[in-house]
């Protein structure tokens, strides 16, 4: 076995299992291996019955002092009931469906038992927890590994599945692909590889897991790195197409407003990017608040790329977004005669072969879509300028696939574009984005509104209520969640994967609001005359553009979601955004939200939600109280998180350069980032291709992340 072996070959996984994990993303050991705890069950801190309050989830070191009694219910279900008891007092244990327990405790047998605890009148029950047999000489481990699963898969199978790959790897003496060297394992303090991967599925203590996630934070921030290095060695070498034609007038007389100052300074410099004549093609970041018109920029350079005889596409995350950006550009091209195609993944098949002809023969000069751009099938004639939405979501290598799709009909490289709509501090930007230069949108369009902000917690919740029906009567209004379903409430008792001091102190108290169990409550009990509406990630496209169909048109009047509507949705009657258990968010991403509202000529608001008594959420939730300036908000995430809020929440949602996702990044400081960067200079300065054979394991590394980016 190595790291390329196919998990298919594991005992214990068929066919159908293998489609499981090919759902997860996993097809070999090493993927096997790299799919991450998304956190961990704190077993290690034992409860006493008598003094944790109702509702905690824990693990209780209790011994059986009754024989289980199994009976069944008219519902044709069996319920097996038994008694534990520690030092303080007793509880009683109740299974559903699982008859085989009584097999399982006996009188006076000791086990650990984690769950939540229900105490009613004086009573104490845990319903199904999670048992394990205390033995002696065998010490139980403190922290369980919770992974992210799909339907098909179990815990205790995917950390199985772990275990052996683990054990046969070593029993094999297999040589870990470390891409450290060992004088670098011992310059940062590292665990090696082979530790790391051990200690972070299996962790024997609570320090040993920090120090195999801080080997993964300067794995993955040292890869980024010399990802980004490697990019803009590329960038030197291009040879771009000079676009000489730089008259934008006919499209600034179909715009029907004005550009600000920052818009025609960032205007400037990507005209001068693109009309270079030295060949070098442009790589822009541009950043700019919520609603400073960053899409009106955009607009620009692609009419600058198609008078100029070529084609451009724009890239966006969402489907949402990406429609969102057809349907405003569409109409402004068509009145220049440009042809405009949208492409997405529910484009009918019939469409998109009609779509993939025309932009072929150039009959389609501007092409809007989402990942649907990087299908194969997709060749321009002469592709002269990428734009990509939302950089946080996308990475390197997916911008530069789509870039080089111009190498199929010549020899140019595309012009980049990428636009952000998370203000980024320029000393981050500096680092990250070091292979691209950046344009700044400072300044609002005249008669963008300030968007009032508040923090309440659950004690305002009646008074909410009122607000939210007076909002909904006359306007239309947002309320986000960050669960889908209630299931997802089990989160209160884990430590997240990047949990702090402060976590393992105390287990998160306050329950997750999720949309489908909000939204039917508010329907059915307190908005019953008021028509409530809900989409989250987990819907159908078709239904996702239903619902958001429905809310545009004023039909639905209260939108419950998740953060699907982070992006791309502008609807201007919507003048109040509720966020729930938002200690959840992070702060640019609380600014995203709010930047949905505030968008028509009725005075907007923002409510933030949240019952958590930590001192520093309370501080970092009271900045978006303070300031509507995105840029300072990003200062402040910064300042108070370090940059992982940039690129990723708790749920790992963000993707990251190439295939990466940053897990870690709540860990990162400017100075970790500064050190993976200073070392990536080191390296390539002494082998600017990868090509020595100790770093044979770090080209290998690479190349999967970003493809031929370093061999270009």
């Amino acid at each position: 076995m190595d790291f390329s072996t196919v998990v298919s070959s594991m005992s214990g996984i068929g066919k159908k299992r293998f489609e499981c994990f090919l759902n997860l993303g996993i097809r070999t050991v090493e993927d096997l291996l790299y799919h991450f705890p998304r956190a961990y069950q704190n077993r290690g801190d034992i409860l006493p019955l008598a003094m944790t309050p109702d509702g905690t989830v824990g693990a209780f070191l209790l011994t059986i002092a009754t024989k289980p009694q199994t009976v069944m219910l008219k519902n044709r279900k069996q319920l097996t009931k038994l008694v534990a008891f520690d030092d303080t007092g007793k509880v009683t244990l109740t299974f559903f469906n699982q008859p085989f327990v009584k097999d399982v405790f006996n009188v006076g047998d000791e086990f650990r038992f984690y769950g939540k605890l229900s105490v009613k009148y004086g009573k104490r029950d845990m319903s199904s927890p999670v048992y394990e047999p205390v033995i002696q000489g065998r010490k139980l481990p403190d922290l369980v590994p919770v992974y992210p699963l799909t339907e098909g898969l179990t815990q205790k199978f995917i950390k199985n599945a772990n275990e052996t790959a683990i054990k046969t790897l070593i029993e094999e003496k297999y040589d870990f692909p470390d891409i450290f060297s060992e004088s670098q394992l011992k310059k940062y303090g590292l665990m090696s590889l082979k530790d790391a991967l051990i200690e972070i599925h299996f962790p024997k203590t609570i320090e040993s897991v920090k120090k195999a996630r801080e080997r993964f934070v300067f794995e993955e921030l040292y890869a980024f790195a010399l990802g980004i290095s490697l990019a803009k060695s590329h960038r030197k070498n291009g040879n771009a197409f000079c676009m000489a034609d730089t008259n934008i007038t006919d499209i600034l007389k179909k715009m029907p407003y004005k550009l600000t100052n920052a818009q025609r300074r960032s205007v400037n410099e990507i005209l001068a990017d693109m009309s270079n004549k030295e060949g070098r093609p442009m790589s822009r970041l541009l950043s700019g608040d919520v609603g400073s018109g960053k899409t009106a920029c955009a607009s620009i350079a692609l009419y600058a790329a198609v008078k100029n005889n070529t084609q451009g596409a724009l890239m966006a995350p969402t489907e949402i977004l990406a429609t969102q950006h057809y349907n405003d550009l569409n109409p402004l091209f068509e009145d220049l005669g440009i042809k405009v195609a949208l492409l997405t993944g529910s484009t009918t098949a019939a469409n998109k072969r009609d779509i993939y002809e025309k932009v072929r023969t150039n009959e389609i000069q501007i092409v809007i879509g989402t990942h649907a751009l990087l299908n194969e099938k997709l060749e321009f004639e002469k592709l002269g300028l990428v734009i990509t939405d939302e950089q946080h979501r996308f990475g390197v290598r997916q911008r530069t696939l789509l870039a080089e799709k111009t190498h199929l009909t010549g020899s140019y490289d595309a012009h980049v574009l990428v636009m952000s709509a998370t203000p980024i501090p320029r000393t981050l930007a500096l680092i990250l984005y070091g292979d691209l230069d950046i344009s700044v949108l400072d300044e609002l369009p005249p008669g963008r509104q300030k968007v009032d902000t508040f923090l309440v917690d659950e004690s305002y919740r009646e008074r909410l209520n009122g607000f939210i029906r007076k909002n909904a009567i006359s306007n239309q209004v947002y309320i986000v969640c960050p669960a889908v379903e209630d299931t997802e409430d089990d989160e209160s008792g884990l430590l997240p994967f990047d949990f702090t001091d402060e976590d393992v102190r105390k287990t998160r108290d306050n329950k997750l609001m999720s949309a489908t169990g909000l939204a039917e409550k508010l329907q059915n009990e307190v908005f019953p005359d008021i028509k409530v509406g809900l989409v989250h990630g987990k819907m159908k496209s078709a239904d996702k553009k239903r619902v958001m169909r429905e809310f545009e048109q004023d039909k639905i009047k209260i939108l419950v979601s998740t953060t699907v509507i982070e992006v791309g949705v502008n609807v201007p009657n919507a003048v109040l955004m509720v966020v729930e258990n938002a200690e959840r968010f992070g702060l640019s991403q609380l600014h995203q939200l709010r930047g949905r509202v505030g968008r028509g000529k009725d005075k907007s608001y923002c409510i933030l939600v949240s019952s958590s008594e930590n001192e520093k959420s309370k501080q970092r939730l009271n900045v978006m109280c303070s300031t509507n300036n995105g840029f300072k908000i990003a200062e402040a995430d910064l300042e108070q998180r370090g940059p992982g809020d940039f690129f990723t929440n708790r749920q790992g949602d963000a993707r990251q350069s190439g295939g990466m996702k940053f897990r870690f990044a709540t860990l990162c400081d400017m100075e970790l980032l500064q050190k993976a960067f200073a070392e990536a200079g080191e390296i390539l300065q002494n082998d600017p291709k990868l090509s020595l054979n100790e770093n044979k394991s770090l080209a290998s590394y690479m190349d999967k992340l970003f493809g031929r980016l370093q061999n270009s």
